[in-house]
């Protein structure tokens, strides 16, 4: 039995469909690079011909799409019910995208044929015999989803199995078995694979393709691996309606490193982590921080009492070494930390702390997490307050004053404007610079006024832009008057970080967030 499994991203179909995600064909064309970068046997492009956006992407990668791993597939369904191959616009359509290899969806589940369909069994085996045989017949290499097969295998096997021998006797060369309700539990998938897998044998490669409603989509999808499937269809980040798809950059990892086989060319698993944050920013999605291999926080420790202990063997305390999937050890400082957390967080950082160094961090953590900072969330902010404890100053910008205005116009609409006074670059060479800016509330003013003061003398900060903006209040029995935290999450599209600011004022709390994150970004373009 072989050892290599094939991994078939749908991001660019099945992860669109998630609630608040949506991608232009610009964005679309850059995900597939950088599926092809990481190295995916096959990259679903999308349905063409269900709309305009489709279309134009299979229009424009044939021409601006090189890819030199990955296999381009256009998704398409079988023919009608009680139609013909011939004059069939899905099948035409699926032709016109012109990819070497064809994704369809079939109906396996007797219940969607009689129901949904509204015909009979025998026209549902037809649907999937005549739609193969007509694409493998114009040249295509033909991969059949087999739409709610667990279900249908429940329900009804010897249907399931016949929709599955359509499919093979014609000459698809991958009949992917699909948990679409998302459903299923891992040792239904398991047995139901490894039934399949004797029936048919090797007369074609045997997929998966999960939906995660129980939480089960990787497990699902290992089971199935368990028993004999050699294709694996996912997305990146797990995107996907409802609770999202079977996620590649968990799967992948547990097949491969944990598992022994073989998913990505060699040397391509390690850009697992920038490949999954690259997709996360194009589609404006942050990353889940808590997410296995390629997540901040997947080798993040608040090492406590364990931090001598992790600093003799960190191996001891992960389940892989990060560097395989592209990702790093990250040690978490609070409150609680001690010397040693400090002094391991320094070295993390590369920075040269002495010992007093090391006591003015301590000691501003617990006056600071006092006032209701909470720094295991903002390591930028951290970085910046222990550069600060070994005598770093930023000389980037200083700002001398800041206004910010909110009206109320005749139409009924606010508008906000920000003025600031601000001195751009170092002490004694510093300029003076009066910006006002309007924005979309004062956080946006603030930061649009500023940026156009140091634009000028800093123009890498134009990469640095705001990726999220959360708000917390700390002790709503003051109501109005309430301590605010502030988290801004930014990148420059290659780092991600966030900072923070606390205050009864949540414009300062704001600002206070905003102004580190500038000059964090700025620190790291420079270099």
């Amino acid at each position: 039995m072989s050892d290599m499994i094939e991994v078939f991203d749908t991001t660019l179909r099945d992860g669109l469909q998630v609630e608040g995600v949506s991608a232009t064909v610009e964005d679309k064309l850059r995900i597939a690079e950088q599926l092809d970068h990481l190295g995916v046997h096959f990259i679903e492009g999308g349905w063409p011909g269900a709309n305009p956006k489709d279309i134009e992407f299979f229009a424009r990668a044939a021409h601006d799409l090189r890819l030199s791993t990955s296999t381009l597939v256009a998704f398409g369904s079988t023919r009608r019910p009680r139609g013909k191959v011939d004059d069939d616009a899905t099948l035409r359509n699926l032709l016109d995208a012109n990819t070497s290899a064809v994704c369809i969806v079939a109906k396996s589940w007797d219940y969607h044929v009689l129901e949904a369909l509204q015909t009979t069994l025998d026209e549902g085996e037809a649907m999937i015999a005549d739609s193969v045989e007509y694409l493998v017949g114009n040249g295509r290499r033909v991969l059949v989803d087999m739409e709610h097969f667990f279900d249908g295998y429940k329900r009804n096997p010897e249907f399931a199995l016949r929709a599955l021998e359509a499919a093979i006797v014609k000459g698809a060369s991958h009949v992917v078995l699909c948990d679409t309700n998302g459903g299923s539990l891992p040792h239904e998938v398991q047995n139901i694979v490894a039934d399949v897998k004797r029936h048919i044998g090797n007369d074609a490669v045997i997929g998966i393709h999960c939906h995660d409603d129980t939480g089960c989509a990787v497990a699902n999808s290992v089971a199935a691996v368990l028993s004999g499937a050699r294709h694996v269809q996912g997305t990146l980040n797990g995107l996907g309606e409802r609770t999202g798809n079977t996620n590649l950059t968990t799967v992948i990892p547990n097949l491969q490193l944990k598992m022994g086989y073989e998913c990505l060319p060699a040397g391509r698993i390690e850009r697992l982590t920038a490949v999954s944050n690259h997709v996360a920013e194009v589609l404006n999605r942050p990353l889940n921080p808590q997410a296995p291999y390629v997540g901040a926080s997947a080798f993040a420790h608040k090492a406590g009492l364990h931090v001598s202990a992790i600093a003799r063997a960190k191996d001891a305390y992960e389940h892989v070494d990060p560097d395989l999937v592209g990702n790093g050890t990250r040690f978490v400082v609070s409150e609680m930390a001690g010397r040693a957390t400090i002094t391991m967080k320094a070295e993390e950082l590369g920075l040269p702390m002495d010992g007093p160094a090391v006591n003015q961090v301590i000691d501003d953590l617990k006056r600071l997490e006092h006032e209701g900072y909470h720094f295991e969330a903002a390591d930028a902010s951290l970085e910046l307050l222990m550069r600060r404890a070994t005598g770093w100053e930023q000389s980037y910008f200083r700002v001398e004053s800041m206004r910010v205005i909110t009206d109320e116009t005749m139409t009924g609409a606010f508008s906000t404007e920000a003025t600031v006074k601000v001195w751009v670059g170092p002490e004694g060479s510093a300029t003076r610079h009066v910006f006002t800016a309007e924005g979309n509330g004062p956080v946006n003013a603030i930061d649009k006024a500023l940026r156009a003061a140091v634009m000028q003398a800093y123009p890498q900060i134009a990469r640095v832009h705001l990726t999220d903006y959360k708000v917390r209040i700390l002790d709503g029995a003051t109501a109005t008057g309430a301590v605010t935290r502030v988290l801004i999450d930014a990148s420059d599209g290659e780092r991600t970080w966030t900072t923070i600011g606390v205050s009864p004022n949540i414009i300062e709390a704001s600002w206070r967030a905003l102004e580190e994150s500038l000059v964090y970004g700025l620190l790291h373009a420079s270099n």
